[in-house]
């Protein structure tokens, strides 16, 4: 089987708020499967941003378990991506899951992974996907050098993401909180 590759999920956090994004692209080897891909989801009635990259299935299983997880805690980010990592490091069905979160909160912006990670970057922006590393390095940039709110950060980063990245295209998606 071919392997699957798909998403840029970008995010940036400043004192004047936050913003996700994720593009729309899903390939199957070297072909386009779907242009229109929505990787950003809301959670908590809205207070929480997640975006996803991996296989779709195991990324909708594990916003579900961190959506109850936001339920189970208050909402507290935090505590509920910590639980969510511990969880899937040490359940035998979750381990196999190939998926990475990002969540955003007002106050927080962390990075969930299988392998039992939760961090928070100390410069405020995380990017996962195919194109994460061009859409990372392309929000850095734009941080240190301009006064872009973040959603223009985000939707600019993704676009240069695009650019190089065969599995990103420029069907993009920016959530904003504030």
């Amino acid at each position: 089987m071919q392997k699957l590759h798909a998403t840029t999920i970008l995010a940036v956090r400043t004192p004047s708020g936050g913003a996700i994004g994720g593009d729309g692209q899903v390939t199957l080897g070297h072909i386009v499967m779907k242009a229109d891909a929505r990787k950003i989801r809301k959670l908590y009635d809205g207070r929480v941003l997640a975006g996803f990259a991996g296989a779709a299935a195991d990324a909708f299983s594990l916003l579900e378990r961190f959506e109850q997880k936001l339920r189970d805690f208050q909402g507290s980010v935090p505590k509920a991506a910590t639980e969510l990592a511990k969880e899937w490091r040490t359940d035998r069905i979750l381990r196999r899951l190939e998926a990475m979160l990002i969540a955003l909160d007002r106050d927080n912006l962390l990075l969930v992974s299988g392998t039992g990670d939760v961090i928070a970057p100390s410069d405020n922006v995380l990017a996962i996907g195919s194109g994460g590393a061009y859409a990372l390095a392309a929000a850095r940039a734009l941080l240190a050098h301009t006064s872009l709110p973040p959603a223009q950060i985000v939707r600019a980063g993704l676009e240069i993401a695009g650019d190089l990245c065969i599995y990103t295209n420029r069907n993009i998606e920016v959530h904003e909180l504030a």
